[in-house]
């Protein structure tokens, strides 16, 4: 296996990325192997996970946030984090699985997507509940299942005309999935009167961890994004946590 690159060459590959999306080349480092199961299971540093949450975290305290705070004042919208409860199995768990899989699974794996898409959806709508899980779990078997089958048709790829076609199309695709995963998150405020044009700047933090986690999808794999995506979800949380037990005050 090649040596992985370092972290300014990861940041400089995701930056010519987001300006032309490709389906390749994975990066350097990428472990070969199964595809199906690489995808799953990548070949992963924690380390380089943790400098990819550490510079998202900075971005979005430093810069994205307080735009969001700003639109959030001006529209009258408030979020809907109850700090009595705090949702860490929703947020560590349900929404980096359910979210990766809507809104990033199939930029990759397209050939069952009218199967396998209308699951995710309905796992992430039902949230992490009996139902919720129960779509999860046909998701997976279908999925794991298709391509490990022995009737050949399930593993053949798709046919050449159509992936030049989606190939053609992808830079469009990556955009839109990042674009829709920042909306989908306009339902963690309190929305009252804001003016749509504020709409946005409510999402923007949500709109470059999406192109973020994107990148790490095509580059490495489903089970990176889903793992960052967690790490990400964590840190705000724990950070919230830390300051109720340090002056629980704070929660009434």
């Amino acid at each position: 296996m090649a040596d992985r690159p370092t972290f300014r060459a990861e940041l400089g590959d995701f930056f010519g990325f987001i300006r032309s999306p490709a389906l390749g080349p994975r990066l350097a480092g990428h472990a070969t192997g199964d595809g199906f199961w690489r995808d799953w299971f990548p070949a992963l540093s924690i380390k380089r996970l943790l400098q990819w949450a550490l510079l998202m975290w900075a971005i979005n305290l430093l810069f994205l946030g307080p735009i969001a705070v700003m639109a959030a004042g001006m529209g009258g919208a408030t979020h809907r984090l109850n700090i009595d409860a705090i949702p860490w199995l929703t947020a560590l768990l349900w929404a980096p699985v359910a979210e990766e899989l809507v809104f990033r699974y199939s930029l990759r794996r397209l050939k069952h997507i009218w199967v396998l898409l209308p699951l995710a959806l309905a796992a992430m709508l039902n949230g992490p509940g009996w139902a919720g899980g129960l779509f999860l779990a046909v998701f997976l078997f279908l999925c794991w299942g298709a391509y490990y089958s022995a009737w050949p048709p399930a593993r053949r790829p798709l046919p050449w005309p159509w992936r030049r076609t989606y190939r053609y199309h992808f830079p469009w695709v990556f955009h839109l999935a990042a674009l829709m995963f920042s909306g989908v998150h306009l339902y963690n405020f309190n929305l009252g009167q804001t003016p749509l044009w504020l709409l946005p700047l409510l999402v923007l933090p949500q709109w470059v961890t999406g192109m973020v986690l994107g990148w790490l999808r095509v580059r490495q794999g489903i089970g990176a994004s889903i793992l960052l995506h967690a790490i990400f979800n964590g840190g705000p949380l724990l950070l919230v946590w830390l300051a109720l037990q340090a002056a629980p005050e704070m929660a009434l």
